[in-house]
């Protein structure tokens, strides 16, 4: 009997007090070669997927067995190192330069992916990539597709003196080309889209005063990276309305749950993405839930905010299996936010895919037509795209672009935290839409202009007065820059020879010579819930401020296009780096809250010392 006393006592100790099975291992990332803190180095348990990546000041957290194990220490450009964690929670490590790797990446155009233009559908497809395990000599199909980009010209201000685009707050491009990057790829052109780089970033712009929901800011100097001309800086800032001040939300998450998405960077993280908004929601908020696989269903009827447990329990139950009918999903999903729409509140589909629709409405055509049909009931759409190898970032632009909505690519959980969590009210809640462009430049001051960026958002210049014309949206708080290089009146220059004509002459006014104006800018918005648009003019005058007078908004600015620039071979970048870049970037980071900016230059560092090679 008292043996069994003693057995039992000891029982229960061993459950009051049992060990821990794991242990929080902390530490820091620093360069070899100048002692830089890393930021993005990849930190990961070895023969598991539990991962990480380093903050903005190169530190990480990460859980392990309490039995030990060893850390895996990645990073474009330096050694992989493998670190055997003893007795102690703190691990720091200095990564070395990697040569070999080096000159390995410098050889990547003949090892490059490989793009066919498929003529039909307008864009490019990678059909192929190598690995970068060479040791293996495998080979990964890829099905990725990008839409055609034509970099735009220089067009001459005394025959073509209109310039029309819609804005762009999409900043899917950065986050795809930093996947690539950082898997030691250099990424194809066509999905480098310069103002989607730009505009990933924020800027400190002063909120509006006004009545209008947005500030315009605007500067010129020189342009960094040809002294002869001149670079114009348009800046809008959009209000910002703080959370428990947003109107309620009627949000459907749509959910792929595809046999595409079954891989570590797709339904996994899609899931610890939305977990995180999840956590944002307020009761008067309502969430339901559709998936679409072989066929479209309802998993989680509108459920209010503040039920947290039950929306994430729904969230944990999703498997990944099947085809792709995302026609019947979308389908769905918009009659479910139709169904519960909330008058004045933010009626809006969110969308969760790689974006490799194989059944029901596939085609881009059709999957806009449809997209279009649907926004007329006063519902927004968010496209949140995961994963590679597959990823179909042609298609998931357009839903975006067709659906009055925005367009992130998620490539990690920092990316999550930034669009759902910090960026929440911009991604989420529209202020002002159809917001369109149109700059007229004084011939008598400006010979030539080009857009830097913005192709696929150029509109025909009678566009920009008609509103029943879609065009881009801007979020609460949300930032949107638009850069114009300019060839001065008097200035020759390499990139910009045109004939006159012989059998017409086009004369200037003389108030535009005696005129201080470079040019005018014209916007045009609409209220969410309103179909009519409003104007507002502002005009832009040349004070010669210096390039090193600008602020750190037209500098930073300049910086990421000039890294578009040179990632996209650009003709016009003339014989400026990606020395130049990092220099002109770092005198110009600011405050970096989120480290986004300095995770760009260690970026733009790391992947320039491979292209020089």
């Amino acid at each position: 009997m008292k043996k069994s006393l003693w057995i039992l006592a000891a029982l229960l100790l061993s459950v009051g007090f049992t060990a821990p099975q794991s242990r929080t291992i902390t530490g820091k990332v620093t360069s070899g070669v100048d002692g830089a803190d890393l930021a993005g180095v990849n930190v990961a348990v070895k023969g598991t997927k539990n991962a990480t990546i380093t903050d903005a000041e190169g530190k990480y957290t990460i859980t392990m067995s309490i039995h030990g194990g060893t850390l895996v220490f990645s990073f474009i450009g330096y050694q992989t190192k493998e670190v055997k964690v003893a007795a102690s929670n703190v691990v720091n490590v200095i990564l070395q330069e990697e040569v070999q790797y080096l000159e390995e990446v410098k050889s990547q155009p003949a090892r490059s992916p490989k793009y066919k233009k498929d003529t039909a559908a307008g864009v490019y497809k990678l059909y192929e990539s190598e690995s970068m395990a060479d040791d293996y000599q495998r080979q990964q199909w890829n099905t990725e597709e990008y839409d055609a980009i034509e970099e735009n010209i220089f067009r001459e201000a005394l025959k073509n003196p209109l310039s029309t685009f819609s804005i762009d707050v999409d900043a899917a491009s950065y986050s795809n080309v930093r996947r690539f990057i950082n898997n030691g790829q250099r990424p194809p052109k066509d999905a480098v889209r310069i103002e989607e780089l730009i505009n990933y970033f924020d800027y400190d712009y002063d909120q509006p005063k006004g009545e209008d929901p947005f500030a315009i800011h605007t500067e010129i100097s020189s342009a960094p990276w040809n002294s002869k001309h001149k670079l114009v800086h348009i800046g809008l800032q959009g209000k910002t309305i703080p959370t428990e001040k947003l109107p309620p939300s009627n949000l459907v998450f749509l959910i792929d749950v595809s046999g595409s998405m079954d891989e570590a960077n797709k339904l996994p993280l899609l899931k610890s993405s939305f977990k995180m908004l999840v956590e944002q929601l307020r009761p008067q908020d309502h969430i339901a839930m559709v998936v679409y696989a072989g066929a479209a269903g309802l998993v989680l009827e509108p459920t209010p905010g503040n039920d947290k447990r039950k929306i994430l329990d729904a969230l944990d139950k999703l498997q990944a299996g099947g085809s792709t009918a995302g026609g019947a999903g979308i389908q769905l999903a918009y009659a479910v936010a139709k169904q519960h729409f909330k008058n004045g509140g933010n009626n809006r589909v969110i969308l969760a895919t790689d974006g490799d629709f194989n059944i029901g409405e596939s085609s881009n055509a059709a999957m806009e037509r449809l997209i279009e049909q649907k926004r007329q009931d006063g519902i927004f759409l968010t496209v949140l795209g995961y994963g590679m190898g597959n990823y179909k970032d042609s298609k998931m632009e357009t839903l975006a672009d067709k659906g009055n909505g925005n367009y992130a690519y998620i490539d990690n959980i920092s990316e999550a935290r930034k669009v759902l969590v910090n960026e929440f009210g911009g991604t989420l809640f529209t202020i002002a839409k159809d917001v369109k462009l149109q700059v007229e430049f004084n011939p008598a001051k400006v010979k030539a202009y080009r857009l830097i960026g913005y192709e696929n958002r150029v509109l025909k210049n009678e566009d920009f007065n008609n509103d029943k014309k879609d065009a881009g949206d801007l979020g609460s708080g949300h930032t949107v820059t638009a850069l114009y290089e300019i060839i001065p009146v008097g200035v020759e220059s390499d990139f910009f020879k045109v004939d006159d004509l012989k059998y017409q002459k086009t004369t200037i006014d003389p108030k535009a010579e005696n005129s201080r104006e470079l040019l005018t800018i014209k916007f045009r918005y609409k209220k969410p819930d309103e179909d009519v648009s409003k104007l507002i003019v502002h005009p832009l005058t040349d004070s010669n401020i210096q390039l090193s007078g600008t602020s750190e908004n037209f500098r930073w600015s300049a910086s990421v296009a000039a890294f578009g620039m040179l990632l996209r071979e650009s003709e016009y970048i003339n014989n400026f780096n990606y020395d130049a870049v990092v220099q002109m970037a770092q005198q110009a980071k600011g405050v970096d809250k989120e480290g986004y900016r300095i995770e760009f230059i260690n970026m733009v560092k790391s992947f320039g010392a491979v292209a020089s090679r």
